[in-house]
């Protein structure tokens, strides 16, 4: 099902889509391919939302910077300087966190409308990116596929192809808060990482290290508390299928969501700057990712795409009780 959300200011309609199946609902908007709502069953059956949205697009459009449950890109996370090299040119883009570029700069794919067009249990959204779109080169067609599963699952599936050499990082960004509402530091996380890329003052990844020992160890299930925005390198590395990566639970609810991907990185948010009409550390944000920078990092996963390629990523967010 899919109905009309509300207009941009220059008269472009946004639709939000609906998806039910197996008890969980999803609702998935056409502005930013924005993950509005899940709502999925507690342990006593109550149903409840379990991502941060806002009930009408002015929310959106007058908090743009915490990219509630945004599909984010032309490359998920931070660029250096907001420059990268690719066979033998170097490239400049929008600079909007400091001397970065964050999440495809001033207006990436988290602020546009997609076109839309219902599949099986479920939307594809797609639209088509031009070259020099905040200095990315190459024309993009990218697609993200929402569906839910027999189970409820909801899977995104981005698929991407390009006329000239790029790079592509794609995510979902939406805050997870499996009580419904409150402080999320009490959910507790289990994270299949061994390593994690500590940073610099400006959030740059500044090589690859190991967990032991420190306060981002997740390996075995610990409250999440607060204080995280880090990239974890995950032990499976990049994968053909997803494989599940992450789980978090929240003990007052007993709701369980579990994280599957193909993507060898995940960044862990916890949402410690949130502002009003939120609160900080409101949501946990699991961001499934190649790693920050890695156009500038020939030692990370490549994030280079050429003509003739295609781009493709899965991630399948599952809800459970225990």
């Amino acid at each position: 099902m899919n109905e009309l959300f509300g207009t941009l200011s220059d008269g472009t309609p946004v639709h939000r889509w609906t998806l039910e199946r197996a008890g969980v609902r999803v609702r998935v908007l056409t502005y930013g391919g924005t993950v509005q709502s899940v709502e999925v069953p507690d342990r006593e059956g109550v149903a409840g939302n379990v991502v941060l949205g806002f009930a009408e697009l002015t929310g959106y459009l007058a908090h743009p910077g915490p990219y509630l449950g945004a599909l984010v890109g032309r490359f998920a996370n931070r660029i250096a300087g907001g420059r990268f090299p690719l066979d033998g040119r170097t490239y400049a883009l929008a600079r909007n966190n400091g001397p970065n570029c964050l999440h495809g700069g001033e207006h990436g794919f988290d602020k546009r409308v997609w076109d839309a067009e219902p599949v099986e249990h479920g939307v594809r959204l797609s639209r088509v990116a031009p070259h020099g779109e905040e200095g990315f080169p190459g024309r993009l067609e990218v697609s993200a596929t929402y569906t839910l599963d027999a189970s409820g699952a909801l899977r995104i599936a981005y698929e991407a192809v390009t006329d000239a050499p790029t790079v592509v990082n794609l995510t979902n960004h939406s805050y997870f808060n499996l009580a419904g509402s409150g402080h999320a530091g009490g959910h507790e996380l289990r994270l299949d990482a061994s390593r994690f890329t500590p940073v610099d003052a400006d959030l740059i990844p500044t090589g690859v290290e190991s967990v032991h020992g420190t306060d981002v160890d997740f390996r075995a299930a610990r409250k999440v508390g607060s204080g995280y925005d880090h990239n974890f390198v995950l032990d499976k590395g990049v994968t053909g299928s997803p494989v599940e990566v992450a789980e978090l639970y929240d003990p007052s609810t007993g709701r369980v969501l579990t994280v599957a991907t193909t993507e060898p990185g995940l960044q862990l948010y916890t949402a410690d700057h949130l502002e009003e009409p939120f609160a900080p550390g409101e949501g946990i944000a699991l961001e499934t990712q190649h790693f920050p920078d890695s156009p500038n990092r020939p030692d990370f996963p490549s994030t280079v795409l050429r003509p003739g390629e295609v781009f493709r990523s899965q991630t399948v967010y599952g809800f459970t009780t225990r």
